[in-house]
């Protein structure tokens, strides 16, 4: 399985007709995070007009929730929510501030104002792909490793580490959809002199060229 979501949210202000729309992006895991979340924003921005939101949580069965916080019906917490369904990710959720500036947008200017800023700070935030898989450890003698580089190469799976003693082993990261082919390659390609253990079942993302692992 591979999630999109979002590692480290960031912020963006846009200006629209004196109006001013302060878009955060937010990692959430549940619906009482998000709750929370909105209440910080709330209390950061006191002054503000209108927080309009949105939110995806869950990865088989999604939730989603948005609000148009008094702005007119569908001109805000939906288009919001569309900002994160084109960009298919979940754990997911946009705030937008509003500081109004005496000059009403319409129904269009809304709806463009609350999207643009949607975008620019979902854009400006670190998004990664999450991968449901399994640390394995590959330990072979120094005959086999040539043939076991190849067939990680050629399905470009990552190493974590290598170690050499009088035998090696390999530590990789290899997604549940490719774990059984690979297995079977390997054991193939080396003849069954290669010993395959299950070390993790885990999710793995790389981010800015490391891998970050979570158990499950």
């Amino acid at each position: 399985m591979y999630i999109k979501t979002v590692y480290k949210g960031a912020s963006a202000e846009i200006v629209e007709k004196k109006s001013r729309f302060i878009g955060e992006v937010y990692p959430v895991a549940s619906e009482e995070e998000a709750t929370e979340i909105l209440e910080k924003v709330k209390k950061k921005y006191w002054d503000a007009r209108h927080h309009c939101w949105a939110y995806v949580i869950g990865e088989v069965q999604t939730t989603e929730r948005f609000s148009d916080d008094g702005e007119p019906g569908g001109t805000a917490g939906k288009p919001i929510l569309e900002v994160l369904r084109g960009a298919e990710t979940t754990n997911t959720m946009i705030i937008v501030t509003r500081y109004f500036g005496g000059t009403l947008l319409g129904t269009g200017g809304l709806v463009r104002a609350y999207t643009k800023a949607s975008q620019e700070a979902l854009s400006a935030s670190m998004i990664i792909t999450r991968i449901s898989g399994a640390k394995l450890k590959l330990t072979t003698d120094y005959t086999g490793i040539g043939k076991i580089q190849y067939i990680l190469g050629q399905r470009k799976i990552p190493i974590l580490d290598s170690v050499y003693t009088d035998k090696v082993e390999v530590f990789v990261l290899v997604s549940e959809e490719e774990e059984k082919s690979l297995i079977s390659e390997i054991t193939e390609g080396t003849n069954g002199r290669a010993v395959i253990e299950k070390e993790l079942v885990c999710r793995f993302a790389e981010v800015d060229g490391e891998y970050l692992i979570w158990e499950e």
